[in-house]
């Protein structure tokens, strides 16, 4: 008989799943600007800065190759996602449907976002990756909190710089201030999830090892 998933594999199987669905998400809100006290940025924000928080939860409870494959899994999902719109924006439309203008102005222009996103997307969470997993060495394993706040303000600049760049250049928006009102906002956000971070952390950990108890009760 098949063995069922354990809880270590339910919660990362849910996380990367969370981690995936910010990361597609992220590329239809990213369309819409917003402005947050007088901060001007694109909506994916809201949702994108999360995800590295996820994948801090991700890299402390197990390790960076596992979490490098869930950032390729992203990758393909949203490359798969900006396939398909495109796909329904070619498509020819029912005679009694009359939002095709509409719905070609919000999504047309999802494969240059897309571009925009993945490149910011790969650099950054491969980055955040890298640093995180950095200082964790560096400080043994302690201080949580240091090493989610240096990987991800770091991950969080070059990603905005390179999305921002690569998806507005040209169009006529004020991308420095666009860079500087999107960065401060994803500063924000990371400085306020690390109570996130560590939530998860400690839930996934006490959920792992009731498993293991229970394991061992059964044995």
């Amino acid at each position: 008989m098949e063995k069922d998933f354990s809880n270590k594999d339910k919660i990362f199987i849910l996380f990367s799943c969370i981690f995936v669905s910010l990361l597609v998400l992220s590329n239809i809100l990213a369309v819409k600007i917003i402005e947050v006290g007088g901060l001007v940025g694109p909506a994916a924000v809201l949702v994108y800065a999360l995800s590295f928080a996820l994948s801090d939860t991700l890299v402390e409870i197990w390790g960076k190759e596992k979490v490098k494959y869930v950032i390729k899994v992203g990758f393909i999902a949203s490359l798969i996602s900006a396939i398909f719109i495109r796909m329904a924006i070619s498509f020819p439309s029912a005679d009694n449907w009359t939002l095709q203008q509409e719905f070609e102005m919000i999504l047309g222009s999802n494969m240059r976002i897309v571009l925009a996103s993945m490149v910011a997307y790969l650099v950054s969470q491969f980055h955040d990756v890298w640093s995180f997993n950095f200082w964790k060495k560096i400080t043994g394993g302690k201080h949580l909190w240091l090493r989610n706040n240096l990987s991800t303000i770091f991950s969080q600049m070059i990603d905005t710089v390179l999305f921002i760049f690569i998806a507005f250049y040209g169009s006529g928006l004020p991308i420095i201030s666009m860079m500087i009102g999107q960065y401060t906002l994803k500063l924000i956000i990371a400085l306020l999830d690390t109570p996130i971070v560590y939530l998860a952390v400690k839930l996934t950990k006490d959920n792992i090892n009731l498993s293991l108890k229970e394991t061992t009760n059964i044995s």
